[in-house]
């Protein structure tokens, strides 16, 4: 069945974060977070991150921190390293002070989420890290000797969804989703935007209970419970636990209408969405694929798609730099 295309618009103007007043344009906010990631860097690295064309500052989705190689940024079209000649080459000392800089000298309060790989940021910034696993009874209990980081520039794009929720209900009720690209295509952008209009309403349509598993605190960035990407109203989350045990608590002490979770990827969370949809509750997920042929082509796809329990598909697209998002309907492989 062709499916509803739709290309992505601008995001809504966002409050002003930075000096001044008023509003800031789409432009000035996607800027201003690449400026905002910047500060989390030692300043040699700092001041080479703010040497890009401004024009360019606000498509880099993330920094990459090599030890003794340049200084990265992630664009939709690829990496680059950042110009500065020497100035750019990351030291081992460069990623501890990333660190410091990022915990505020606190490294133990991050040392939970530490262990998955990652820490959290206050406004909404996340940090991936590499280095020497620590095992403590075969389980990682931290990272040290960090090698790398990945310091992801997250943005809200607040209205991104609002193009294509109206084809993701049937008489007026929304229909469990699935969200599907490459990585890097913006899943969790959409998600997170869709998690947000679920959950406080809009145009005929009632505000939903939805319940985020946030496992890798991607979704609504939580920092000390705090969540630093705005999900909603109506929105509970549960952060930093396993999908599929996520999903479950949340269904049992939460009484969600829906649940969301990213990155769908093991048969223990099919498992617990099956649940949850048996249950009644809708469902919002993503998944890394081009599209529904490629998610039949893999076993566990092709099982998640054989219990019938998500309807529709937003499948993202990136055509001439811009993201182009189709809404199809799921077949039923049983």
């Amino acid at each position: 069945m062709p499916g509803r295309r739709s290309r992505n618009r601008p995001a809504k103007p966002r409050p002003r974060t930075g000096r001044g007043s008023g509003p800031l344009s789409c432009e000035e906010y996607e800027a201003r977070r690449y400026e905002l990631a910047a500060e989390l860097l030692p300043r040699r690295l700092r001041n080479v991150a703010l040497g890009l064309d401004p024009a360019r500052r606000g498509t880099a989705e993330e920094f990459r921190l090599r030890a003794g190689r340049p200084l990265t940024a992630v664009f939709p079209e690829g990496e680059e390293e950042l110009p500065g000649g020497a100035e750019r080459v990351v030291q081992g000392s460069d990623l501890n002070l990333t660190l410091d800089i990022a915990t505020q000298l606190s490294a133990y309060s991050s040392v939970e989420t530490l262990r998955a790989g990652y820490i959290t940021v206050p406004g909404g910034f996340r940090i991936g890290v590499c280095g020497t696993a620590v095992l403590k009874d075969r389980e990682v209990s931290n990272i040290k000797n960090v090698s790398s980081l990945a310091l992801r520039i997250s943005r809200e794009r607040k209205g991104t969804a609002e193009e294509v929720l109206g084809a993701l209900r049937e008489n007026g009720r929304f229909q469990s989703t699935l969200i599907l690209s490459p990585p890097g295509g913006g899943k969790t952008t959409l998600l997170r935007d869709l998690v947000r209009l679920l959950s406080d309403g809009s145009t005929g349509m009632p505000g939903y209970r939805v319940a985020v598993a946030d496992e890798r605190g991607e979704i609504a960035v939580c920092y000390n419970g705090t969540p630093q990407m705005d999900v909603g109203a109506r929105t509970d989350v549960l952060d930093a636990c396993p999908k599929a045990a996520g999903m479950m608590m949340l269904l049992r002490a939460m009484n969600p209408q829906i649940i969301a979770a990213d990155e769908i990827t093991a048969p223990e969370d099919i498992k617990a969405l099956e649940a949850a949809a048996n249950c009644g509750v809708k469902l919002a997920a993503t998944a890394h694929a081009e599209g529904i042929p490629d998610l039949l082509s893999r076993p566990v796809y092709r099982s998640l798609l054989s219990l019938g329990i998500f309807k529709k598909a937003v499948v993202i697209r990136m055509v001439e730099g811009k993201r182009l998002f189709t809404v199809e309907d799921v077949p039923c492989c049983g």
